[in-house]
C-alpha cells in the first residue's frame, strides 16, 4: 500500500532545484485578490509619487489625480469593511487593531506580512515624497494609506479570525409594578 504519488504544489512536476516560496494566495488560500490589489496601487502610487518628485511639473497632475483616487477607494473599501465586521460582530469579538491592522491571529503571518508591509509602503512614500516637495500636488499622498487600512480591513472582515463572542451576563428580571416590599435590614440608630 505505498502510496508514492507526488502530491501536487509548487514543485510538482520538477526535478531538482532550489523549491520556490508560494505566494500569499497560494500559501493561505484566502483573498490573495486583496493582497495583489493592495501591492498594485502601492506600486502604481510609488512610481508615479516618485515621477512626480523628480519632474512635479510634469507628473505633479496625475499624482494629484491618483491619490484622490486612492483615497476614495480607501474609503469606499473601509467603509464595506466596517459594514462587514459589523455583521460578524453578532457572533464574533472583532476589535479595531484586528480589524484594520491585522494584530494577533486575525491574519496568518504572510498576509499580514504583505497588507501591512504594502500599507508602511503607502505611508513612508507619501510622507517622504510629500516632505520632499513642500506645498505641492504631493501633499495629497499622505492621504494614499487609507486605502492599504481599507484594504487591511476588507481583508480582515472577509476572512480574518477572531475570537467568539462572549455572552453578556443573563439581565434581572424587571420588578413588577406596584409598591415595594419592605426593607428587612434593620434601621440604623
Amino acid at each position: 500500500m505505498g502510496d508514492d504519488k507526488p502530491t501536487p504544489g509548487p514543485t510538482a512536476g520538477r526535478t531538482g532545484g532550489a523549491r520556490r516560496a508560494p505566494s500569499p494566495a497560494q500559501a493561505e488560500g484566502q483573498g490573495g485578490a486583496i493582497v495583489r490589489a493592495s501591492w498594485w496601487g502601492t506600486g502604481i502610487f510609488a512610481a508615479v509619487a516618485v515621477a512626480a518628485t523628480v519632474a512635479p511639473d510634469s507628473f505633479g497632475g496625475p499624482a494629484l489625480v491618483l491619490d484622490v483616487a486612492l483615497f476614495a477607494a480607501g474609503c469606499v473599501l473601509f467603509g464595506l469593511a466596517f459594514l462587514r465586521a459589523a455583521a460578524r460582530s453578532r457572533t464574533d469579538a472583532i476589535g479595531i487593531g484586528g480589524l484594520f491592522f491585522l494584530a494577533g491571529d486575525v491574519a496568518p503571518p504572510a498576509i499580514r506580512r504583505h497588507l501591512v508591509g504594502a500599507l508602511a509602503v503607502q505611508t513612508t512614500v507619501g510622507l517622504v515624497t510629500a516632505g520632499v516637495r513642500l506645498y505641492t500636488n504631493l501633499a495629497a499622498g499622505i492621504l494614499v494609506p487609507m486605502f492599504g487600512l481599507g484594504l487591511c480591513g476588507l481583508w480582515a472582515a472577509r476572512y480574518g479570525r477572531f475570537g467568539p463572542r462572549a455572552l453578556p451576563p443573563p439581565r434581572a428580571a424587571p420588578r413588577p409594578p406596584g409598591p415595594r416590599p419592605p426593607d428587612p435590614s434593620p434601621e440604623p440608630k
